[in-house]
């Protein structure tokens, strides 16, 4: 396994916590240069990338939208969009090419509807929910899936930041909705196993049981479930 983040600190712990079992190489994933550099690494050290996890992501500036910095705004366009655009773009061909593979994109819950004070971050995540129905639609004939998958509320760095500025944030983690990691882990695991995958492109979530959602595939087929969508009197 490989994983990647621009801090050599935050890699050298997570090696240290997966004792090891994972290979740590610094990119910047908004970078497009700096991802060449990294798929070409992982591939050369680990092999072929069957499983993509798109996990990268920044809160961008909080506040009112009309008072926010550009730059600061449109940088978590970079990170959170630009980032797993990229990813996806350079890993893709090489799934193609071996008709297998799995992607699986972090969103929010905040991708499905809009938050006060977090315009930048909300309209990220809802662009890659519907990049990840997009690139569902066109992988779908040659043998690969992608899932968005909202995490749920996870103590990270940018949640302590976003908890400190946004009092409904703060909230949340007052009633105990907050979600540990190996929950977010758990997901992911069982949408790698492939149990989803006449599913790919249906935003999972933590609350989710998939394997009963699954078993409902005909009828989640057939009411365009777990999708963005408008929905219509």
């Amino acid at each position: 396994m490989v994983v990647t983040a621009r801090s050599a600190d935050q890699l050298s712990e997570t090696v240290r916590l997966a004792e090891g079992r994972v290979i740590a190489v610094p990119a910047d994933v908004s970078d497009r240069a700096s991802v060449k550099a990294l798929v070409r690494s992982a591939e050369y050290m680990a092999g072929p990338v069957d499983l993509l996890v798109n996990n990268a992501a920044t809160g961008g500036p909080f506040g009112p939208f009309w008072e926010s910095n550009p730059e600061a705004w449109w940088r978590c366009q970079e990170v959170n969009l630009r980032g797993p655009m990229l990813c996806c773009r350079e890993l893709a061909p090489g799934m193609i090419a071996r008709q297998a593979g799995r992607i699986i994109n972090v969103v929010s819950g905040a991708g499905v509807q809009a938050f006060p004070d977090m315009s930048s971050y909300v309209v990220s995540k809802t662009a890659l929910i519907r990049l990840s129905e997009q690139l569902a639609l066109e992988l779908k004939p040659h043998g690969i899936s992608v899932f968005p998958i909202r995490p749920g509320l996870v103590r990270t760095a940018m949640a302590e930041e976003a908890r400190e500025k946004l009092p409904y944030i703060q909230k949340l983690f007052d009633e105990g909705r907050e979600v540990t990691p190996d929950v977010v882990a758990n997901l992911v695991l069982t949408l790698a196993s492939g149990i989803a995958d006449s599913l790919s492109g249906r935003l999972f979530s933590v609350d989710d049981n998939v394997e009963q959602i699954v078993r409902r595939a005909e009828e989640v087929h057939a009411h365009a479930l777990y999708l963005l969508r408008v929905r219509e009197a």
